[in-house]
């Protein structure tokens, strides 16, 4: 079987010299089997990853503020599968110790706010896996392709992203940053489907076809967004996934590998486990 490796992850870390174009959206690095051998790989990881992911919601419990936290966040053109990934991998964990968060159109209230303050609010907890599906990069992203504000203003946020991002690492947040790379040819495919299908009708929305004639300038806005916020404390990985299920094994190998290099043991038992099971046992 095709093993997904650690220099198969490397490969997908997009650095600061990352060039979109260079990066084949319908490739599987690290990956070249068939059908059957990707359903199984998809699988490979789950019941390592609800272990380390249980030890790490364990260790929020026993050690509060002293605990790591993972966050992981999903970027990407509509329909390139942001929603579907965080189901497919977050179904592996105990529900206790994971969140997702949506980030839409910021709402009135949001919009008297500095732009991160919707995003504060959702911070990982000590112990827990959080995944945003889109970010605080949206408000980059779409407000430059539109040029919405001046480029004074997008300096000012890239620099107040990166703060931010680095009092997260400080404070304990291992972050995982990924650009799900959708081609424009599947992108087209994924929204007639919505037309096509009823139960995808709900999913559909006229404006996504409009935002297709930006494509160039969003790819020229992430991989600009990339270069510049790329860290080792905050790394990015450029994800091809025209095939979703390449996809969603790729991010599942991410958060194993960071979870492993945390090395949590169990938490050290509070009390005396003999004494206690005697008491169970007189009880």
């Amino acid at each position: 079987m095709s093993k997904f490796k650690i220099a198969d992850a490397l490969a997908l870390r997009a650095g600061k010299n990352v060039e979109l174009s260079s990066v084949d959206p319908s490739s599987t690095p690290g990956f070249d089997g068939d059908k059957d051998e990707l359903a199984a790989r998809l699988s490979h990881y789950d019941e390592e990853l609800y272990e380390l992911q249980e030890r790490l919601y364990a260790n929020g419990r026993a050690y509060g503020e002293k605990a790591p936290s993972v966050l992981v966040i999903l970027q990407g053109m509509d329909t390139s599968g942001k929603g579907g990934a965080i189901r497919h991998v977050f179904n592996t964990f105990d529900p206790q110790g994971t969140d997702s968060v949506g980030f839409g159109k910021p709402t009135e209230e949001e919009m008297q706010h500095d732009f991160l303050w919707r995003i504060r609010k959702h911070d990982p907890k000590p112990g827990h896996v959080v995944a945003f599906d889109r970010s605080h990069y949206e408000d980059v992203l779409i407000q430059r392709v539109h040029t919405w504000v001046d480029e004074d203003e997008i300096d000012r946020r890239f620099e107040a992203i990166k703060h931010y991002e680095r009092e997260l690492a400080e404070s304990g947040v291992h972050i995982i940053k990924v650009f799900l790379h959708l081609s424009k040819d599947a992108q087209k495919d994924n929204l007639l489907e919505r037309t096509e299908r009823e139960d995808k009708f709900w999913k559909y929305d006229p404006s996504d076809v409009e935002e297709r004639a930006y494509w160039d300038e969003y790819m020229a806005a992430y991989e600009d967004a990339i270069r510049r916020t790329d860290a080792y404390h905050a790394p990015w990985y450029v994800i091809p996934t025209d095939n979703k299920k390449y996809a969603r094994m790729a991010l599942k190998f991410l958060i194993v590998d960071v979870l492993r290099h945390l090395d949590l043991p169990w938490p050290a038992a509070d009390f005396d486990p003999e004494t206690e099971r005697k008491r169970i046992e007189e009880s």
